[in-house]
């Protein structure tokens, strides 16, 4: 079908055939009809297929037609920003697209304006719980990546979402999008949605396995590779490149991306043109460019990337994984080897996927086979839409049996069904609190209604349910989180300001009794670091047979915890010795010490610092808003130390880096040269700033202009000072 056939506005038409779309795929021919009606709708089918163009339309549509505001759910941030970019092509129909990825303790006033809102499924939620005065103009509710239900960090999020915009605002159109899923006719029921369920893609998909030098694909066709066949990695990539194809190898863990990505980059390295290796130079520039700290790790990246190959897993800052993103869709990058979160995250097809490992390790039963939809989701990133009419995805076998086993396991086999995490107990006593808290809910009916209205109670019995509800309403009224009144139950301040606040009642707990214990003579910055590292919210660091020094130096510190530290042989001392390795981290991070020794000390990564880092800081906000209600003497203390982990710095920087531009590395330089607060730098002569290593000239000017000296004569000083 073309797009002419489909009853879109003019203006819409336009910008489907400047983005060059003027034929429909079946999938989306089949989806459109429905969509367009405003019907709840959702879409099961492959990678690259299209889902995300419906949904497009379908908000276009009704937007420009209806007015109103449409909101975009994604897993992840990298994924907002991706979506974000596609929708800003719709703004000529004088929509206004929006995105919000960050502070989860705020109702972002400015996201009203919008029309278009995209954002992470933890920002929505929050602005629900703020209270969004502009719920009932919502037209179109898209989930993308509605699979994710089944994860036991995102789902239950996901579930309330949905289920809370159906109960206040019943005209919201639903458009979820998922993977092929087994169980997708339970999801589109429990949604009251149409279901497109479709196996079709653009690029025809080969699955096979690599055996003995011959690929066997499941089509029956096999294909023949001379060489090495113990180098059935470097003769599979080689194959690709000959082609002018890129390739993606996923693997189990961090350090095989690494040492896998070395070995495969004297191959890439032999076919590149010159004109590609300039390219690449470029792509590594990039990389160094605005780094105010040197990581001398990532030079194994750059090493890499400059010979065509890069690894891309979570430990990497954000920031370097997005330029390898790029590279790779700009054809500099030929091979990328990632760890599986690649495979959920942006689009980023390949002419050939090879998928080296199909077991992971598990801590608690070992080496397991990981699932069949993750397998899909790996293999379904071969192809290139505009590029390949077809994707090759390969598993390497060590005999006939494996190879037999591959087949029956996963290349022929149904992606298993997804099943609702919200019954735990720390989703439930979270989202039960938000429910009563933003008054959704007022008595134990009220909250029965809204769960047995979730995906976890279409697949669950009433009498489990109202048991589990039972068990959280009794821990939030344990815990003074919530109170009872006449009517029913209503949150107590305690318990609005952890729901607003965005963490886990747990958590909130803790640094509650933190606060309270806390003495000012004998509290430490470590004290309120270990509080925070203990809670549910921050994932602790994984403890080595080599960190018997955390536990020596435990002993020494244990005075100054504001929690309790259990006994040596109770289960959770070595659950203890994680949280505080975790705290001794944030504590080397505020000294100053480097990125290299904390990489080196705590065998991560630095993208693991910058993580522990965010999470720690948004937990010491949370701890700083207790501290008002429950210990206001520790205020300025708990604020002090939010700043210097936010900055990485010690306590006599903090002055220095409230300047922009002027992180911890700037800040230091300044100090050793005798300008220790911002005062300090008033009045000097900006070709004496400019000249302190780490500022140059145009830091100085930014500098100069923040503390209100105007920029003017600077630049007239170091234009005199260049002649």
């Amino acid at each position: 079908m073309t797009t002419d056939q489909i009853a879109l506005d003019p203006q819409i038409q336009d910008i489907l055939k400047e983005q060059g779309i003027t034929e429909l795929y079946p999938p989306q021919a089949e989806a459109l009809p429905y969509a367009l009606r405003g019907e709840h709708l959702v879409l099961s089918i492959p990678t690259a297929a299209g889902k995300s163009l419906v949904a497009y339309l379908a908000i276009a549509h009704r937007l420009k037609n209806e007015g109103g505001k449409a909101f975009y759910i994604v897993p992840l941030r990298a994924l907002a920003r991706e979506k974000y970019e596609d929708l800003k092509a719709f703004e000529r129909l004088g929509l206004k697209v929006g995105i919000s990825t960050g502070d989860l303790d705020e109702s972002d006033l400015r996201l009203s304006k919008y029309d278009i809102i995209v954002c992470t499924s933890e920002k929505a939620d929050s602005l629900l719980r703020h209270g969004l005065h502009w719920l009932d103009k919502i037209k179109v509710l898209v989930i993308d990546e509605v699979h994710l239900i089944h994860d036991p960090t995102r789902g239950p999020t996901l579930e309330v979402i949905i289920a809370q915009i159906k109960a206040l605002n019943p005209t919201t159109q639903l458009i979820a999008l998922s993977a092929t899923i087994k169980n997708a006719v339970e999801l589109a029921d429990w949604l009251g949605g149409k279901l497109i369920q479709s196996d079709w893609r653009p690029v025809i998909l080969k699955e096979g396995v690599f055996f003995h030098n011959v690929i066997k694909y499941n089509d029956g066709s096999t294909k023949k590779i001379a060489g090495d066949s113990k180098q059935a990695l470097e003769l599979l990539v080689e194959e690709s490149l000959k082609d002018g194809g890129q390739t993606l190898i996923f693997v189990n863990n961090r350090k095989s991306t690494v040492s896998l990505a070395t070995r495969i980059s004297s191959v890439v390295a032999g076919h590149l043109t010159e004109a590609e290796k300039k390219d690449l130079k470029k792509l590594v520039t990039a990389m160094k460019h605005g780094q105010d700290e040197a990581v001398s790790i990532e030079q194994s990246l750059i090493t890499s990337v400059e010979k065509g190959v890069a690894f891309h897993h979570a430990g990497l800052e954000s920031s370097q994984r997005r330029l390898v993103e790029q590279g790779f869709k700009g054809h500099q990058i030929k091979c990328i080897v990632a760890t599986p979160t690649l495979a959920a995250g942006v689009n980023i097809p390949a002419r050939r996927v090879i998928i080296r490992d199909l077991w992971r390790y598990d801590g608690n039963f070992g080496m397991t086979p990981i699932p069949i939809l993750e397998y899909k989701q790996q293999a379904g990133r071969a192809g290139r839409p505009r590029y390949d009419t077809v994707g090759d995805a390969i598993t390497i076998a060590k005999d006939a049996n494996q190879r037999d086993q591959i087949f029956y396991n996963y290349i022929l086999a149904d992606t298993e069904p997804i099943y609702s995490k919200l019954g735990s107990q720390s989703a439930l006593r979270t989202h039960l609190l938000a429910a009563i808290a933003t008054q959704f809910v007022h008595d134990v009916e009220g909250m029965y209604k809204f769960i047995l209205s979730t995906f976890y109670a279409y697949q669950a019995d009433e009498y489990t349910i109202k048991k589990e509800v039972d068990t959280a309403l009794e821990f939030l009224l344990e815990n003074q989180l919530i109170e009872e009144i006449s009517t029913g139950y209503m949150s107590t301040l305690f318990g609005t300001r952890t729901s607003s606040l965005y963490i886990d009642p747990l958590s909130a707990i803790q640094l509650k009794t933190a606060l309270e214990r806390s003495n000012s003579k004998e509290t430490t910055p470590l004290s309120f670091l270990h509080a925070i590292c203990s809670t549910p919210d921050l994932r602790s660091l994984y403890l080595r047979g080599t960190d018997s020094w955390v536990e020596e130096k435990a002993e020494s510190i244990q005075h100054a915890l504001l929690l309790d530290v259990p006994s040596t042989t109770s289960d959770d001392y070595e659950w203890f010795l994680s949280d505080l390795k975790t705290a001794f981290l944030l504590e080397d991070w505020i000294e100053e010490k480097p990125y290299d020794a904390l990489v080196l000390k705590y065998n991560i990564w630095p993208g693991d610092v910058h993580t522990v880092v965010e999470i720690a800081e948004w937990l010491l906000h949370a701890t700083r808003e207790y501290a008002r209600m429950y210990n206001f003497s520790c205020v300025t203390d708990i604020n002090n130390l939010l700043t210097r982990v936010q900055n990485g710095c010690k306590e006599e920087l903090l002055n220095l880096v409230s300047l922009k531009g002027i992180g911890r590395v700037r800040a230091r330089a300044l100090y050793h040269e005798g300008f220790k607060t911002v005062n300090d730098l008033r009045n000097v002569p900006i070709e004496r700033i400019a000249k302190i290593k780490a500022i140059g000239k145009a830091v100085a000017l930014n500098i100069k202009q923040q503390i209100g000296e105007s920029g003017k004569q600077g630049n007239k000083e170091l234009r005199g000072s260049k002649k």
